[in-house]
């Protein structure tokens, strides 16, 4: 069976242009995220889908595949759908390019679940840290039943409350790792439409509801810090150097 990484990367970012490009603590973050994706899967199933010659010839520079893409693709999964009409695999690893905190051990749990739920897209989460914001929009919120399976994701707080109480809900963050198969990625990429709470939400997993592609949730470590925008690289680069110290 053969497992690939695949991290897309657009350089026309809207809310931060450049950002797989941008350096944290001298190392460019596409860069940084390839090497967690090399230490899961190797360096031979690690792959750069792009639109972007600059994005390819970095990611040659350091010895990672780079494959090409349009410049149309709706969204990063939209993306790993051009690139597997490109590469044949069994199961498509996508992780997202701006999560340069990713455990790797993360990676193959998301591989390992896939490979035992074949009808089921797989996707990370884990617990809204002490120091973040639950009301963050930048932070797709996750609501998952007794089986992990996937009821809804949100940029607004869920589950609601409708009463204030002595005691909050555990919140839930999406941790933008996936596991598809072709199949699947080819009946999200035929749609070349995004559906209606996909739209409004921004967040492209909401396309399979529309598609009845049921998704599994799986925990993973939790120590995810995405990039979103400019304000972040300072704080993704000073927990990198804590990191650092404490190995």
């Amino acid at each position: 069976m053969r497992i690939v990484g695949v991290i897309p990367a657009r350089y026309k970012s809207s809310r931060f242009p450049g950002k797989p490009l941008i350096e944290l603590v001298g190392i460019p973050m596409i860069i940084r995220v390839a090497m967690i994706v090399e230490k899961a899967l190797g360096k031979k199933h690690t792959y750069i889908a792009t639109d972007d010659q600059r994005i390819q010839e970095l990611a040659e520079s350091y010895g990672y595949n780079a494959v090409m893409t349009s410049e149309h693709c709706l969204t990063g999964t939209d993306r790993v759908w051009e690139f597997s009409k490109q590469i044949d695999a069994d199961i498509y690893v996508n992780v997202q390019g701006d999560e340069p905190l990713l455990n790797y051990k993360d990676i193959l749990k998301v591989a390992e679940t896939k490979k035992k739920n074949k009808d089921y897209i797989i996707n990370g989460m884990c617990s809204i840290g002490i120091d973040e914001d639950v009301n963050n929009v930048n932070i797709p919120k996750v609501l998952v039943n007794d089986k992990n399976k996937l009821i809804y994701m949100s940029r607004l707080p869920i589950p609601g409350m409708k009463s204030n109480k002595n005691e909050l809900p555990i919140y839930k963050k999406q941790v933008c790792i996936y596991g598809f198969n072709n199949k699947e990625l080819k009946a999200f990429g035929k749609k070349n439409i995004k559906s209606t709470y996909e739209d409004f939400e921004d967040i492209e997993i909401l396309r399979f509801f529309d598609l009845g592609i049921p998704i599994k949730m799986v925990e993973t470590s939790g120590n995810s810090l995405a990039v979103d925008c400019p304000e972040d690289v300072l704080k993704v680069e000073a927990e990198i150097l804590r990191l650092e110290r404490d190995e």
